[in-house]
């Protein structure tokens, strides 16, 4: 193991390194339960999309880790498969087989500017100081997912604010108000939402409270392996308390070969009609086509970006070396420019399976923080993802509770990234404080990013300074504001 993934050099040892791509799976191995019930409505055959996921997840970062060598994992992104459900497949009308090749075309897209340096470029075009803003960003987006996660917050929204509210599937018609809280699928309000911290009566709160402290007392104890130690703990832990489903283990071998039997249904149906034939044949809807597929990349595209450069510059993952290379070297040279392809491909390849963007996670950062630094961590995560394939019931077992606990603390050594700012200068201060909120509060990587190239290009801008900012961050802000205005007009 030492000769491929050069473990010495990256001063690592294969233990470390399992313990990594252990702690990296049990911090996203929920996207298997649940990319299926957001695309599911969609039309798309839950146990396919199952399937897909695993398969797509475990493909991505196997090339990752053997290609790239580096230790960050890949699945169907939270947010771009929302997007493919309820504004691609529902709001603009687009079959899922059209969305699926809508996706694959983004893929190429994402290949097509990686192989022609452009990825590269936005990445040496972003300053040092919104660089250590959006490793601080996600810092907080992490924590906040954790805190949510942990059901250590609750929201209070009155009547007028909701825009609108929809039922779970099945439900009755109509719903009793005694019932509506068990029957409501979700709503849409119009911001006016009251944080507020709970009491603590929920066995769920209860038990990510447990593994929280215990997180944070083995860290400060420097005990090896602390993040793992807590999600398994807590998993104990939450037993008594009846948060661990044994009644989903299920060895039933003939589910297994129905679910296969569904994945034919969506493998390809990108390449079919519905689906590419399908997607050109109005002149009319090219602007949405068009329109679509480019929202999909501009997510996709600073997602990942901001996902490396967050975690890879604070740990050493992608040092000052391995980016001079990628600014000075030709093809790919460096590692973050094989890890750009890795992801780019990985889109591609998911949308064939049958899911929307396979993406490069953020929950990577648990592992990386749990010491892993080489492709082996992503080997370890991807053989784990494809043990769901037999073993998915018992990756279950794992409740959101004890995951919650260590995604808080990883956000919380993340934020340490913000020290690197200078929050005294106010042109500094604007657009990290935006990149930091936005990303947490809008529940997207990419529109923090946005606000901070955004809210840069102003700053200068003002300053009489505009000649300091790269050509492709004014030309990203643009790409930004186009896509919210877009967004905008097709939500009248």
């Amino acid at each position: 193991m030492n000769d491929p993934f050069k473990l010495e050099e990256n001063g690592t040892t294969a233990g470390t390194e399992i313990l990594a791509g252990t702690t990296t799976f049990f911090t996203m191995v929920y996207i298997v339960f649940v990319n299926p019930s957001i695309l599911a409505p969609s039309g798309m055959p839950f146990a396919a999309v199952f399937l897909a996921t695993i398969i797509a997840a475990a493909a991505g970062t196997l090339v990752m880790g053997l290609y790239a060598n580096v230790p960050y994992a890949l699945a169907p992104g939270m947010g771009l498969n929302a997007f493919f459900t309820f504004t691609v497949c529902f709001a603009l009308g687009f079959k899922w087989q059209e969305a699926l090749a809508l996706v694959f075309l983004c893929g190429v897209i994402n290949v097509l500017i990686t192989v022609t340096r452009v990825r590269k470029e936005i990445i040496r075009a972003i300053p040092t100081s919104i660089q250590h803003a959006i490793g601080g960003g996600i810092g907080v987006f992490i924590a906040y997912i954790g805190l949510k996660e942990a059901h250590f917050l609750e929201f209070t929204s009155d009547g007028p604010s909701i825009l609108a509210a929809w039922p779970k599937a099945g439900a009755p018609d109509p719903i009793a108000a005694s019932e509506l809280a068990k029957n409501l699928g979700g709503a849409v309000t119009d911001g006016d939402i009251i944080p507020a911290i709970v009491s603590f009566a929920s066995p769920h709160s209860l038990v990510a409270l447990i593994g929280l402290t215990l997180i944070v007392v083995l860290m400060l104890l420097k005990v090896r392996g602390a993040i793992l130690i807590g999600i398994l703990a807590s998993t104990a832990v939450a037993v008594p308390f009846g948060l661990v489903d044994f009644s989903s283990v299920s060895l039933d071998a003939s589910s297994w070969g129905k679910a296969f039997g569904e994945l034919g249904v969506t493998f390809g149906a990108a390449f079919k009609n519905p689906g590419f034939a399908s997607l050109f044949d109005d002149p009319a809807r090219l602007p949405t086509v068009l329109m679509t597929i480019f929202a999909f990349s501009l997510m996709d595209t600073f997602d990942t970006i901001g996902t490396f450069i967050g975690t890879g510059r604070a740990t050493g993952i992608f040092d000052e070396a391995d980016m001079a290379r990628l600014a000075e070297g030709r093809g790919f040279s460096s590692k973050m420019d094989k890890a750009l392809f890795a992801d780019s491909i990985a889109t591609s390849v998911g949308a064939i399976l049958g899911t929307s963007n396979t993406t490069t996670y953020v929950e990577s950062a648990a592992g990386i923080q749990a010491g892993g630094r080489t492709g082996l961590t992503s080997v370890v995560t991807a053989l784990l993802f494809l043990s769901c394939i037999a073993l998915a019931p018992f990756a279950g077992l794992v409740p959101s509770a004890a995951v919650a606990a260590a995604l808080i603390v990883v956000g919380i050594l993340m934020m340490g990234s913000f020290a690197e700012i200078a929050w005294s200068d106010f042109e500094e201060a604007v657009p990290a404080f935006f990149a930091a909120i936005f990303m947490a509060l809008c529940y997207s990587i990419s529109t923090g990013i946005a606000a901070a190239f955004i809210f840069h290009c102003l700053v200068k801008i003002v300053r009489r300074r505009a000649r300091d900012v790269h050509p492709i961050l004014y030309a990203s802000a643009f790409l930004f504001l186009l896509n919210f205005a877009l967004s905008a007009w097709n939500a009248r």
